[in-house]
């Protein structure tokens, strides 16, 4: 009773040890395993200077690291996977949570964008979609979580302590509504943030307590790096540095590690996600 959730369904075939992991490991951050890796960003740059027709003005890094990320967890489902109620479930969809400055100002506010990808549809279908709810989020237009905020912070503190705490165990008991899963940010297969796109490195990110989401995906700036060839001989190539923080929990580290080497090959050969 209770077992199934607005966005998933116990996890299949799970062994008894992983079973017990969260029993044991109480905490996502308890729990985090960190990892980092470099990619050549040689041919994603090459695409941006000439992009595939109908992504003239509109491709990004941002968009190729989402959709890298939707193809490696279609690849690796097991990876979208999270722990609540001390149970492993398997997420329904790939849900990507992503963060956007609303202006390139110090004091422009972020918006961070939820958003369901399909991993057969098109790039340019892709992009296309990303583009339109960027532009929706960046609007003076209020979400339905910015509502929803608004009103609870207008409450006395205990009150909000109480709600949240009410919130949980319903959680806890997969007694959610499925309308308050669908629009939270927080419950999503990743969170995914382009550093790079405001001049930052990666950075190694904790994971939310709050909601559901195993995994925090960051990408740095563009800046050159000395590497070897295939001769053996120096030379300077672009690349970008990925960190992650992956909930140890939701799979183990060999399915983890190489679906994250599929994460990267991806990014170094971007014309395998058209």
């Amino acid at each position: 009773m209770f077992r199934r959730r607005p966005d998933g369904v116990p996890a299949a075939d799970v062994p008894g040890y992983r079973q017990m992991m969260p029993y044991l490991m109480t905490g996502k951050n308890a729990s985090a395993v960190y990892t980092r890796f470099t990619v050549d960003m040689e041919k994603a740059l090459a695409m941006f200077r000439s992009p595939p027709p109908g992504l003239e003005g509109k491709l990004t890094l941002t968009h190729l690291f989402l959709r890298a990320g939707v193809k490696t967890l279609a690849e690796f489902p097991d990876l979208n996977r999270y722990v609540s109620g001390r149970r492993l479930y398997q997420r329904d969809g790939i849900w990507f949570s992503f963060s956007a400055k609303k202006a390139f100002r110090d004091d422009a506010p972020i918006v961070v964008i939820k958003i369901r990808f399909d991993p057969d549809e098109s790039l340019q279908e892709m992009v296309d979609r990303v583009v339109a709810r960027l532009s929706e989020g960046r609007s003076d237009t209020q979400s339905v979580a910015d509502k929803e905020t608004k009103v609870l912070l207008n409450l006395p503190r205990g009150v909000i302590r109480a709600a949240i705490g009410l919130q949980s165990m319903l959680d806890y008991f997969n007694l959610l509504p499925s309308a308050f899963v669908e629009h939270d940010i927080f419950y999503a297969s990743a969170f995914i943030a382009n550093l790079g796109s405001i001049g930052l490195d990666a950075a190694y990110h904790h994971l939310y307590e709050y909601g559901n989401i195993p995994l925090f995906i960051t990408i740095g700036k563009v800046q050159p790096m000395a590497v070897y060839d295939s001769e053996g001989c120096v030379v300077m190539r672009p690349t970008a540095e990925v960190k992650a923080t992956v909930d140890d929990r939701v799979a183990d580290g060999f399915y983890g590690a190489r679906a994250l080497a599929r994460l990267k090959h991806l990014m170094e050969h971007p014309d395998e996600m058209l």
